[in-house]
């Protein structure tokens, strides 16, 4: 609970892509501040660390920079929060010391706060704090990830910390222009997580018992990513190749658990392990023919050269192409590797299905929930960028109409809403 004496409330909105802060006291919300000098939108900072060493850090558009100053050396490290719930993730490694997760997160939020508090021209040790509608579909892990957040929250120097879901921070900021009583879908399509909110929302104060449904469903714009790297470009990194153990007669196909690896741009650093490379390694010699064996140095290539963030830019920029038009063109190049293919919005979709059925499933089952049918639903709030990708949109219209899509500013809505939470708790 956040203590009553707290002049300034922040309102972290920690996203697996970006992450915004904003503010409140007893007399007014204040708006996304600038925390990233060097981006386009200087309020949105990319969730992004890169270690040039253990003890240098940089953030957001600046990490970026500086990976590819030092010809991408170091370690760069996005899409931590997807990890959370994982049991089995306890960290990574910089310049080979262990970092767990917690402090990984940590470092992050405390530079947020740093930037907080030298814009504020205060010490600020309150938060509300945004989290999915559900980390995990598993309710022990789903608690487990929030667990892991509040320590790291803590480890950032925060004593006062509140957890409000995404999706109704979202709501929040979106009841002040209502007039008349309606029941409202939050949709809110992120990089790592799709999550519904169903409420009956007016101008009036909100309250707990608005909420008639949450749900959601750990997938979102990073797994549509994935379904690209898996089905049309991880072929030119291994995916596929075959072999032939040495005195062995059968033919052997390169395991799909180690090629899934490639398709996360947070897991590529996984297969960096001793293990696996040796594992590479013998099957580049064993491969059955030279094409076969120059994938395998450009699989080598993308994880030595820590190419993964690169081609999923790429990836994420034809996609965004692909929501505006029928073909997009995926062109990657880094030394001898060059790379370009052309995708069809048809052929997207195909590769996305899997995870778009899974999404809109999760819709379907928070609908069922909250006890209404499709039809009593006025107003579906979208938010997030994955919420423009055409397919989405598709499923959503075929179950409301286009008439009750409503679109709001992509990256500050959570934010914002976030805020006016903070705000009643600072006049509480």
């Amino acid at each position: 609970m956040i203590r009553k004496d707290s002049m300034l409330v922040y309102a972290i909105d920690f996203g697996t892509s970006n992450s915004l802060l904003a503010a409140a006291d007893e007399n007014r919300v204040y708006s996304p501040i600038p925390l990233d000098p060097h981006a386009v939108d200087p309020t949105i900072l990319r969730t992004l660390l890169y270690f040039q060493s253990v003890k240098d850090c940089y953030f957001g558009a600046q990490a970026l920079k500086e990976f590819v100053h030092n010809d991408l050396q170091g370690r760069l490290i996005r899409s931590v929060k997807r990890f959370l719930p994982m049991r089995s993730f306890k960290g990574t490694f910089i310049e080979n010391r262990p970092v767990n997760l917690e402090d990984l997160i940590a470092i992050f939020l405390k530079e947020m706060r740093r930037r907080g508090n030298e814009h504020f021209k205060m010490e600020v040790d309150s938060v509300v704090l945004g989290r999915p509608a559900r980390f995990s579909t598993e309710a022990l892990d789903d608690d487990y990830a929030q667990s892991r957040l509040e320590r790291a929250a803590r480890l950032a120097g925060f004593k006062h910390i509140e957890f409000c879901p995404e999706p109704v921070a979202a709501a929040r900021e979106y009841r002040t222009q209502l007039k008349d009583s309606k029941i409202v879908l939050v949709a809110d399509f992120g990089g790592g997580t799709s999550d519904y909110t169903i409420l009956r929302m007016s101008n009036e104060p909100f309250r707990d018992s608005d909420v008639l449904a949450v749900g959601g469903v750990p997938l979102a714009g990073d797994s549509l990513d994935g379904g690209v790297m898996r089905h049309r470009i991880s072929t030119h990194f291994g995916s596929g190749v075959r072999y032939q153990v040495p005195f062995g007669s059968n033919t052997l196909s390169m395991p799909t658990h180690l090629m899934e690896k490639i398709c996360s741009p947070a897991d590529i650093s996984v297969l960096r392990e001793r293990d696996t490379l040796d594992f590479f390694a013998n099957v580049r010699n064993w491969a059955l023919d030279p094409e076969s064996r120059k994938k395998m140095d450009q699989l080598f290539l993308l994880i030595h050269e820590n190419l993964g963030f690169g081609v999923f830019e790429e990836i994420d920029r034809v996609k965004r192409v692909l929501s505006a038009s029928d073909r997009g063109d995926f062109q990657f190049s880094y030394a001898d590797l060059k790379i370009v293919e052309g995708i069809q919005r048809g052929e997207f979709e195909k590769y996305v299905e899997p995870q778009v059925d899974r999404i809109l499933g999760a819709l379907d089952e928070t609908v069922k929930a909250a006890g209404v049918p499709f039809s009593a639903i006025d107003v579906v709030y979208c938010t997030g960028g994955t919420s423009r990708v055409p397919i989405i949109l598709d499923g959503l219209k075929r179950r409301f109409g286009e008439s009750k899509l409503v679109e709001r500013n992509f990256f500050h809505s959570i934010a914002q809403g976030l805020a006016e939470r903070a705000r009643d708790l600072a006049i509480q």
